[in-house]
């Protein structure tokens, strides 16, 4: 019981404020690469004279070895010390950004990525704890509110640096600045961060090697199917039914061997805990949000209204603003009033911006991008941070390490299914609404007709006129194929923002966060 109390009345010898320039120096340049490589994709490609689906493997390999350490963060820090395994983390992710940016061909460019997700995985969670565990309760919001700056802004700037670098430099350079930022975070790691007396090197410390092995089966197929799915027709493809079957063996008896396993991977009894268990579904969610309308909003910003990659990117900026007020906004008033319903105006306002953009047409000014983004970054900001801390308040200060690891490694498989569904939404709901549109072109639609033959008369003066009719055709079959894109994007951000209303309910179930007079 002494133990106990000592351990979670732990202190850092230094001002934790300080520990957090290099904290968040790691944090940043981890989440700005899942990212920063997304518009420089056609680049590499070009590069390695490989096709656009051998070039997402550039992207998901990242995410796949990122997932399958995530989990072994607790092993890993009871066997090194969690402060040496945090600095070796920011020492692989380091030297691997240095070797992607020397890759001559797609087979190194993967392997350097896979290295440099492996390195990636153990940065956020560890970072998590020391800023859950480092800082006092009365603190603890202002602490949670500069790492959720990080882990917002940093993907929201990502698109933008990356085609910024890539129009003006070269794509390596996209991962080269990783390499000053990242040696001077293990320093400044070295010198400033301190280990509490449960987070150092442990005796007798033992694997899960079953487990780990079953984590590994289970990722790999996964993103796979979420990767290649659509692009094969999904279950429509035999080996998309086996692959998929595979990964559901192999989550199966991951989580059998995590229940039944004495020294599994993870402590899955830290579910019982309800404020756990909701609040990290409802951070899944927002990151599932968050990373689809990534996918999205440039896509349709440069198919549709045809904007640049760069220009593409910069409409984000408002988004990143409105988070960094948001932030400060938490930060400020989150000891004062009820944490469950900062997350309900967070969600809110992201679910009332999503069905914002669900209004956009082809004729919209740029207004009507920028007031919606700046309104989903404030969510954003609103909703992360609050979340977080509900979810861990009830825990104790040794669980953090694991049940920092549990919610990264179940927010980095809902960021993929964000970006796999919502990919999925804009090429099914494009061909519903053009089997639904094309039957009003037919010669029984008198508005039908009017615009054919008003297209082909003014075509008429520059071809023959059968030629000029099947261009009339033709282009009015353009506008129509415009026109269900159009109906896609519509739909599938209206089906986000309902999401996001949706986990609501799930905040008046969980227990508000205690304050610090109600515990003395």
């Amino acid at each position: 019981m002494s133990e106990q109390l000592q351990e979670q009345e732990w202190k850092p010898s230094i001002n934790p404020w300080v520990m957090v320039i290099p904290v968040m120096l790691a944090v940043f340049i981890y989440v700005l690469d899942g990212t920063i490589g997304n518009v420089a994709l056609p680049h590499m490609a070009g590069s390695f004279s490989a096709t656009r689906d051998e070039s997402m493997w550039i992207l998901t390999s990242y995410l796949i070895a990122a997932g399958i350490v995530i989990p072994a963060v607790d092993f890993f820090s009871k066997l090194c010390g969690r402060k040496n395994f945090f600095i070796i983390s920011i020492m692989m992710f380091t030297i691997a950004s240095m070797l992607c940016g020397m890759a001559k061909n797609i087979e190194f460019m993967i392997f350097a990525r896979i290295l440099q997700g492996f390195g990636g995985g153990g940065i956020l969670p560890i970072s998590q704890a020391i800023m859950i565990e480092s800082f006092p309760k009365e603190l603890r919001a202002r602490a949670m509110a500069v790492f959720g700056m990080g882990i917002i802004i940093a993907p929201i700037l990502g698109p933008v640096m990356g085609g910024w670098i890539t129009d003006n430099w070269t794509w390596p350079w996209i991962f080269y600045i990783n390499v000053p930022l990242g040696c001077l975070a293990a320093l400044l790691s070295k010198k400033l961060i301190e280990d509490p007396p449960y987070a150092k090197r442990q005796k007798n410390v033992k694997i899960d090697a079953k487990g780990f092995f079953y984590l590994t089966i289970w990722l790999i197929t996964l993103q796979t199917v979420l990767d290649k799915g659509n692009n094969a027709d999904w279950f429509n493809a035999p080996w998309i039914c086996w692959t998929f079957g595979v990964s559901c063996i192999a989550c199966i008896l991951f989580f059998h061997s995590q229940i039944t396993n004495k020294d599994s991977l993870i402590d899955l009894s830290i579910f019982k805990d309800w404020n756990f268990s909701s609040g990290t579904f409802i951070q899944v969610v927002i990151q599932a949000v968050l990373y689809a309308s990534l996918a999205i909003l440039p896509q349709f910003l440069q198919n549709m209204m045809g904007y640049t990659a760069f220009l593409s990117g910069a409409t984000m900026m408002p988004r990143g603003f409105g988070s960094m007020i948001s932030m400060v906004l938490v930060g400020t008033i989150s000891n004062k009033i009820d944490n469950r319903l900062l997350v309900i105006i967070g969600l809110s306002l992201i679910g009332s911006s999503s069905l914002a953009f669900g209004l956009l047409n082809l004729q919209i000014s740029s207004i009507n991008i920028v007031i919606p983004n700046f309104f989903m970054g404030m969510g954003m900001g609103l909703s992360m941070i609050p979340i977080m801390n509900l979810s861990i308040d009830t825990l104790k200060n040794e669980q953090m390490t694991n049940a920092t690891g549990i919610q990264n490694l179940l927010k980095n498989i809902g960021s993929a299914i964000g970006t796999s569904l919502v990919a999925t939404m804009l090429t099914r709901y494009a061909q519903v609404h053009q089997f639904m549109l094309v039957g009003r072109l037919n010669d029984l639609n008198p508005a039908y007709i009017e615009h054919v033959q008003s297209t082909a008369s003014a075509l008429a003066q520059y071809t023959q006129t059968t030629v000029a009719h099947y261009m009339a055709q033709f282009s009015l079959y353009g506008q129509l194929i415009q026109q269900s894109t159009l109906w896609a994007f519509i739909d599938s951000f209206r089906i986000f923002g309902l999401m996001c209303f949706a986990v609501v309910p799930l905040l008046f179930f969980m227990k508000k966060i205690k304050k610090v007079e109600d515990i003395h």
